[in-house]
Protein backbone atom coordinates (compact mmCIF):
# COMPACT_ATOMS: atom_id res chain seq x y z
CA UNK A 1 0.00 0.00 0.00
CA UNK A 2 1.26 3.45 -0.88
CA UNK A 3 1.85 5.62 2.21
CA UNK A 4 1.35 9.36 1.90
CA UNK A 5 2.13 11.59 4.87
CA UNK A 6 1.39 15.30 5.08
CA UNK A 7 3.09 17.33 7.81
CA UNK A 8 1.45 20.67 8.60
CA UNK A 9 1.76 23.32 11.28
CA UNK A 10 2.82 26.95 11.78
CA UNK A 11 6.20 28.31 10.62
CA UNK A 12 9.20 26.88 12.54
CA UNK A 13 7.13 24.15 14.21
CA UNK A 14 9.79 21.58 13.25
CA UNK A 15 8.14 19.99 10.24
CA UNK A 16 11.21 20.18 8.02
CA UNK A 17 13.60 18.72 10.58
CA UNK A 18 11.33 15.79 11.45
CA UNK A 19 10.35 15.10 7.84
CA UNK A 20 14.00 14.93 6.81
CA UNK A 21 14.76 12.47 9.61
CA UNK A 22 11.76 10.28 8.86
CA UNK A 23 12.60 10.26 5.16
CA UNK A 24 16.09 8.97 5.92
CA UNK A 25 14.70 6.11 8.01
CA UNK A 26 11.79 5.10 5.78
CA UNK A 27 13.27 5.84 2.37
CA UNK A 28 10.22 7.89 1.41
CA UNK A 29 11.14 11.16 -0.34
CA UNK A 30 10.95 14.35 1.69
CA UNK A 31 9.00 16.65 -0.59
CA UNK A 32 9.81 20.03 0.91
CA UNK A 33 7.84 22.77 -0.78
CA UNK A 34 10.11 25.48 0.58
CA UNK A 35 13.24 23.85 -0.84
CA UNK A 36 11.55 23.24 -4.18
CA UNK A 37 10.53 26.90 -4.37
CA UNK A 38 13.96 28.14 -3.29
CA UNK A 39 15.59 25.96 -5.96
CA UNK A 40 13.30 27.49 -8.58
CA UNK A 41 14.15 30.98 -7.26
CA UNK A 42 17.88 30.25 -7.34
CA UNK A 43 17.65 28.98 -10.90
CA UNK A 44 15.77 32.14 -11.86
CA UNK A 45 12.93 30.24 -13.51
CA UNK A 46 9.71 32.04 -14.36
CA UNK A 47 7.90 30.22 -11.57
CA UNK A 48 10.72 30.98 -9.16
CA UNK A 49 10.75 34.72 -9.84
CA UNK A 50 6.99 34.98 -9.37
CA UNK A 51 7.18 33.01 -6.12
CA UNK A 52 10.05 35.17 -4.84
CA UNK A 53 8.05 38.40 -5.07
CA UNK A 54 5.49 36.91 -2.66
CA UNK A 55 7.79 34.97 -0.31
CA UNK A 56 9.98 38.03 0.32
CA UNK A 57 6.91 39.74 1.80
CA UNK A 58 6.04 36.78 4.01
CA UNK A 59 3.10 35.89 1.77
CA UNK A 60 2.06 32.65 0.09
CA UNK A 61 3.25 31.98 -3.44
CA UNK A 62 0.45 31.73 -6.03
CA UNK A 63 -1.26 28.35 -6.01
CA UNK A 64 -0.72 27.77 -9.72
CA UNK A 65 3.05 28.08 -9.27
CA UNK A 66 3.26 25.87 -6.19
CA UNK A 67 0.90 23.21 -7.54
CA UNK A 68 2.89 22.97 -10.78
CA UNK A 69 6.14 22.37 -8.92
CA UNK A 70 4.57 19.89 -6.46
CA UNK A 71 2.82 17.82 -9.12
CA UNK A 72 6.01 17.41 -11.15
CA UNK A 73 7.86 16.25 -8.02
CA UNK A 74 5.21 13.76 -6.88
CA UNK A 75 5.13 12.17 -10.33
CA UNK A 76 8.81 11.22 -10.14
CA UNK A 77 9.66 7.53 -9.77
CA UNK A 78 10.95 7.73 -6.20
CA UNK A 79 7.48 8.80 -5.00
CA UNK A 80 5.62 5.80 -6.41
CA UNK A 81 5.53 3.92 -3.06
CA UNK A 82 4.95 6.96 -0.88
CA UNK A 83 6.21 10.37 0.16
CA UNK A 84 6.32 12.82 3.04
CA UNK A 85 4.90 16.19 2.04
CA UNK A 86 6.05 19.28 3.94
CA UNK A 87 4.78 22.81 3.34
CA UNK A 88 1.89 22.11 0.98
CA UNK A 89 -1.01 22.68 1.15
CA UNK A 90 -1.10 25.96 3.04
CA UNK A 91 -4.65 27.02 2.19
CA UNK A 92 -8.01 25.44 1.43
CA UNK A 93 -7.48 26.25 -2.24
CA UNK A 94 -4.14 24.43 -2.19
CA UNK A 95 -5.74 21.48 -0.36
CA UNK A 96 -8.26 21.20 -3.17
CA UNK A 97 -5.40 21.37 -5.67
CA UNK A 98 -3.64 18.55 -3.81
CA UNK A 99 -6.83 16.48 -3.99
CA UNK A 100 -6.77 16.89 -7.76
CA UNK A 101 -3.08 15.99 -7.95
CA UNK A 102 -3.67 12.89 -5.83
CA UNK A 103 -6.59 11.77 -7.97
CA UNK A 104 -4.26 11.72 -10.95
CA UNK A 105 -1.15 10.18 -9.40
CA UNK A 106 -3.02 7.65 -7.20
CA UNK A 107 -5.55 6.36 -9.70
CA UNK A 108 -6.09 2.62 -9.18
CA UNK A 109 -3.70 2.49 -6.20
CA UNK A 110 -4.40 1.64 -2.54
CA UNK A 111 -3.26 4.63 -0.51
CA UNK A 112 -2.94 5.40 3.21
CA UNK A 113 -3.05 9.18 3.68
CA UNK A 114 -2.37 10.84 7.05
CA UNK A 115 -2.13 14.51 7.98
CA UNK A 116 0.05 15.17 11.04
CA UNK A 117 -0.51 18.60 12.59
CA UNK A 118 2.40 20.02 14.63
CA UNK A 119 1.02 21.95 17.62
CA UNK A 120 3.17 24.49 19.53
CA UNK A 121 2.63 27.97 21.11
CA UNK A 122 3.43 30.97 18.92
CA UNK A 123 5.81 32.49 21.49
CA UNK A 124 8.05 29.43 21.28
CA UNK A 125 7.94 29.53 17.48
CA UNK A 126 9.09 33.15 17.34
CA UNK A 127 12.10 32.35 19.50
CA UNK A 128 12.96 29.47 17.19
CA UNK A 129 12.75 31.63 14.07
CA UNK A 130 14.91 34.57 15.10
CA UNK A 131 17.67 32.23 16.32
CA UNK A 132 17.55 29.80 13.37
CA UNK A 133 20.53 29.29 11.08
CA UNK A 134 21.08 26.64 8.43
CA UNK A 135 23.73 25.12 6.23
CA UNK A 136 23.44 26.16 2.57
CA UNK A 137 25.34 23.03 1.50
CA UNK A 138 23.70 20.09 3.32
CA UNK A 139 20.54 21.74 4.66
CA UNK A 140 21.21 21.01 8.35
CA UNK A 141 19.29 23.39 10.63
CA UNK A 142 20.52 24.81 13.95
CA UNK A 143 19.23 27.19 16.60
CA UNK A 144 21.80 29.56 18.07
CA UNK A 145 20.11 29.39 21.49
CA UNK A 146 18.78 25.84 21.81
CA UNK A 147 20.72 23.64 19.37
CA UNK A 148 23.87 25.54 18.37
CA UNK A 149 26.61 24.00 16.23
CA UNK A 150 29.75 22.79 18.02
CA UNK A 151 31.74 25.58 16.39
CA UNK A 152 29.96 28.91 16.15
CA UNK A 153 28.80 29.66 12.62
CA UNK A 154 30.07 26.36 11.16
CA UNK A 155 28.03 23.29 10.19
CA UNK A 156 28.86 20.19 12.26
CA UNK A 157 28.30 17.87 9.30
CA UNK A 158 30.17 19.51 6.43
CA UNK A 159 32.10 22.46 7.90
CA UNK A 160 30.28 24.97 5.71
CA UNK A 161 29.61 28.49 7.02
CA UNK A 162 26.05 28.74 8.32
CA UNK A 163 23.63 31.36 7.06
CA UNK A 164 20.37 32.89 8.25
CA UNK A 165 17.48 33.26 5.83
CA UNK A 166 16.67 36.93 5.32
CA UNK A 167 13.03 36.26 6.19
CA UNK A 168 13.96 34.86 9.62
CA UNK A 169 13.28 38.14 11.40
CA UNK A 170 10.65 39.01 13.99
CA UNK A 171 8.82 41.34 11.59
CA UNK A 172 8.58 38.81 8.78
CA UNK A 173 7.82 36.00 11.25
CA UNK A 174 4.80 37.87 12.63
CA UNK A 175 3.60 38.47 9.08
CA UNK A 176 3.96 34.76 8.36
CA UNK A 177 2.00 33.90 11.53
CA UNK A 178 -0.82 36.22 10.46
CA UNK A 179 -0.88 34.57 7.04
CA UNK A 180 -0.88 31.13 8.67
CA UNK A 181 -3.83 31.96 10.94
CA UNK A 182 -5.84 33.32 8.03
CA UNK A 183 -4.95 30.86 5.27
CA UNK A 184 -3.67 27.61 6.80
CA UNK A 185 -5.48 27.09 10.12
CA UNK A 186 -8.76 26.29 8.33
CA UNK A 187 -7.06 23.13 7.05
CA UNK A 188 -7.25 21.70 10.57
CA UNK A 189 -11.02 21.51 10.32
CA UNK A 190 -10.84 20.52 6.64
CA UNK A 191 -8.77 17.38 7.28
CA UNK A 192 -10.32 16.68 10.69
CA UNK A 193 -13.78 16.48 9.13
CA UNK A 194 -12.43 13.76 6.82
CA UNK A 195 -10.82 11.85 9.73
CA UNK A 196 -7.38 12.35 8.21
CA UNK A 197 -5.89 14.72 10.82
CA UNK A 198 -3.71 13.58 13.73
CA UNK A 199 -2.58 16.15 16.35
CA UNK A 200 1.10 16.07 17.36
CA UNK A 201 2.60 17.73 20.43
CA UNK A 202 5.59 19.47 18.79
CA UNK A 203 7.20 20.67 22.03
CA UNK A 204 10.19 18.94 23.58
CA UNK A 205 13.44 17.60 22.22
CA UNK A 206 13.83 16.54 18.62
CA UNK A 207 14.13 12.90 19.71
CA UNK A 208 10.96 13.08 21.81
CA UNK A 209 8.97 14.55 18.94
CA UNK A 210 10.35 11.98 16.53
CA UNK A 211 9.27 9.10 18.76
CA UNK A 212 5.75 10.54 18.86
CA UNK A 213 5.71 10.69 15.06
CA UNK A 214 6.78 7.06 14.74
CA UNK A 215 3.97 6.01 17.07
CA UNK A 216 1.47 7.88 14.88
CA UNK A 217 2.51 6.52 11.52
Amino acid sequence: MKKELLFMGPPASGKGTQTHRLAQETGFPHVDTGSLLRAAIKKGTEAGLIAKSFIDKGQLAPIEIVARIIKERLMEDDCKDGFILDGFPRSLEQAEALDEIKKEIDEGIDVEFKVINFEIPEEALLERIVNRVSCPACGEIYNKKFTPPKQEGICDKCNTALTQRKDDTEEVAKSRFATYHKETEPLIEFYSSRNELIALNAQGSSDEIYERIKEII
